[in-house]
């Protein structure tokens, strides 16, 4: 009977490593597929092929579509973090008791967030069809920044530092705008946008307005978005 015992121990034991090894894989697996998407999506944006991922990860294209059902999910565990610091930046603009202080300090941040990652700024106008949980946070995050980056444009006109007819989709330009100079500038003169949001920045104090064009729709403006983001 204690021999019994003894080889069910040793069986047991040794599928509980094998379980264990096995769980160690796949999380190694999971961060190594993470860290590569989100080395690619700051390169090249959002649309890089799951075989580039699954190439600089070192596994296979299969292993990263059963981690990663699909691209959403991905998408979010590549940005969590950077969606947290993106909601951060907004609460802590919107505390900043110098309301033209924090909206200059939130355009330069986001600003700087795009410049080091070309995928964030595609990031925040995609729209999220799955459900996930990780899908979920990430856009309860970035619904967080919009409504607090919309309290920070209606505070900073009430100060009257803000220029009266910014409106807040002309962030939306201006990140446009700022994608070029990024993408111009990058392999000889990587801090050349900083000049250009200086110059914006000037622009949208409310002593320096003069009358503008209309802001185009919406609709148009993020349309805009996403051809400039599959070029």
């Amino acid at each position: 009977m204690s021999s019994f015992h003894f080889c069910q121990g040793g069986h047991v034991t040794k599928r509980a490593s094998k379980d264990r090894a096995l769980r160690s894989d796949a999380a190694r697996n999971r961060s190594a597929i993470v860290a590569a998407a989100q080395r690619a999506f700051a390169k090249d944006g959002l649309q890089v092929p799951f075989d580039e991922i699954a190439r600089q990860a070192g596994v296979g294209e299969a292993t990263v579509h059963r981690r990663f059902p699909d691209r959403a999910s991905l998408i979010a565990a590549a940005f969590g973090d950077k969606m947290v610091d993106y909601a951060d930046a907004a609460a802590e603009a919107l505390a900043e008791p110098d309301a033209w202080l924090g909206f200059c300090g939130y355009v330069r941040r986001v600003c700087a967030m795009q410049a080091g990652d070309r995928g964030f700024a595609d990031l925040l106008t995609i729209t999220f069809v799955a459900a996930s949980p990780g899908v979920e946070e990430l856009e309860h995050r970035r619904s967080a920044g919009y409504r607090d980056w919309d309290a920070i444009v209606r505070k900073a006109k009430a100060t009257g530092r803000l220029r009266p007819d910014f409106h807040p989709d002309d962030l939306v330009v201006l990140l446009m705008a700022n994608a070029g100079v990024v993408a111009a500038t990058a392999g000889s003169a990587p801090d050349a946008w900083r000049r250009h949001v200086e110059f914006l920045l000037q622009a949208f104090a409310a002593d320096k307005a003069q009358p503008l064009p209309p802001l185009p729709a919406r609709d148009s403006l993020l349309q805009a978005l996403q051809r400039l983001r599959w070029t």
